[in-house]
């Protein structure tokens, strides 16, 4: 009879969620692409992470000249950089943009 395989690092998979095409950058930057107004909450959980993690995300796409945010009230709201290459050296040739208009199927939203 042969054992189950131990899950990496001590947790299982989500049935139908072992992996996706894009990265955890990847979908938060769709969603502010989507709306520029998005409340954090909102991208942690439509990402499946915690809000830290989508804070650190943001940091990283901002110093990558990716997102910038600008305070409104209690409210922030974001703007994209879409005209920036993609990071990876396969991908170097395109820009966010046609990444974003890919998924989206559109232009991202212009926002700030």
């Amino acid at each position: 009879m042969r054992r189950a395989r131990p899950a990496a690092r001590g947790r299982a998979a989500p049935a139908g969620r072992a992996w996706t095409f894009l990265s955890n950058h990847g979908h938060v930057l769709v969603c502010i692409a989507s709306d520029p107004e998005v409340r954090l909450r909102d991208v942690a959980v439509a990402v499946g992470i915690t809000e830290r993690a989508v804070l650190k995300i943001l940091a990283d796409l901002a110093a990558a000249g990716i997102v910038e945010r600008r305070r409104e009230g209690r409210r922030n709201r974001y703007r994209l950089n879409a005209d920036q290459p993609l990071r990876h050296p396969l991908e170097a040739h395109r820009s966010v943009a046609a990444l974003l208009a890919m998924v989206l199927g559109r232009a991202p939203k212009r926002a700030c």
